[in-house]
């Protein structure tokens, strides 16, 4: 038990880059986090992080500890979910990591804790590109298509993107008929912080007529200064439905152009294909797939 004790506090060490946010996931301080790092260092005779004042990093061999000491967790995590087959209610900690327009969604997931109360989630919420296995998500939930080979996914909702402007916009600047009037506006865009690229937005249009390359006013890795932008009459702008329900339907947005986005976009569960899934993934993917409807 001291050793699966010390690997744990090594294994969140490692994933929250510090033994104070590491003591706080395990309920221990700082101090015996560090202490237990320590001792294991000691009678593996390596040293497993580069460690200064500022911050702490894996050494190669704690990298390469960090990858064994998973294994062994994923083990023991199954070989607990084998013998509680016979009960099969979801329990435990599963962390999932949302973007940050999920933060949208958090009614869903205050159903699924009513729902599964002996599920406790741990939401980290982040635009970035995450790596489900390298960081020790159970899960993640995202936009678009899967591309990691590593990972199982299931299409959870889909949803048809918005073009808005705020009425003084439209009345200021005129109101659009088709894509190619956008040109002449002012557009407002989402960048992706992975890629650092603007997000197209989702028309339809012959081959033959080619992309419609639109005006950058401003930019933002997050859809929050978009619609408060938008709202204030800066320009129109390309946003998820659920982000701008309650701003449509008060006025305070106009939705535009809706014949031509005929492209739709949709919300993805992935977790490790390498793991066997637990009933409180299963009860989490299976939730999401029913209840996800962000239309």
């Amino acid at each position: 038990m001291d050793k699966l004790t010390a690997f744990d506090a090594f294994v969140q060490s490692a994933e929250t880059g510090s033994f104070v946010a590491a003591g706080r996931k395990l309920g221990l301080s700082a101090s015996a986090v560090g202490k237990a790092v320590v001792r294991l260092e000691q009678r593996l005779n390596v040293r497993l992080f580069h460690r200064n004042t500022r911050n702490m990093t894996l050494t190669e061999e704690g990298r390469l500890f960090l990858e064994r000491c998973r294994l062994i967790f994923e083990e023991i995590e199954a070989a607990e979910a084998e013998l509680a087959r016979s009960n099969r209610t979801p329990r435990g900690r599963l962390r999932v990591s949302l973007p940050l327009v999920g933060m949208l969604l958090t009614p869903v997931m205050a159903e699924f804790m009513r729902a599964w109360p002996e599920v406790q989630l741990d939401l980290d919420f982040s635009d970035r590109l995450v790596d489900v296995v390298e960081e020790g998500f159970d899960a993640v939930i995202r936009t678009g298509q899967p591309s990691d080979s590593r990972l199982m996914s299931r299409n959870v909702g889909r949803f048809q993107l918005k073009i808005v402007a705020s009425p003084d916009y439209l009345a200021r600047c005129g109101l659009p008929v088709t894509p190619d009037d956008l040109t002449q506006h002012q557009c407002l865009h989402q960048r992706s912080p992975s890629t650092g690229k603007l997000r197209p937005w989702p028309f339809a249009r012959a081959e033959r007529q080619g992309k419609i390359v639109l005006p950058e006013r401003m930019s933002a890795t997050a859809v929050d200064p978009l619609i408060e932008l938008a709202i204030e009459g800066m320009g129109i702008a390309c946003l998820p439905p659920f982000a701008i329900r309650d701003e449509i339907a008060d006025g305070r947005l106009v939705s535009i152009l809706d014949e031509w986005v005929t492209e739709t976009d949709q919300f993805n569960v992935l977790w490790p294909a390498s793991r066997q899934i637990t009933p409180k993934l299963r009860a989490f993917v299976d939730f999401m797939a029913e209840h996800l409807q962000p239309q």
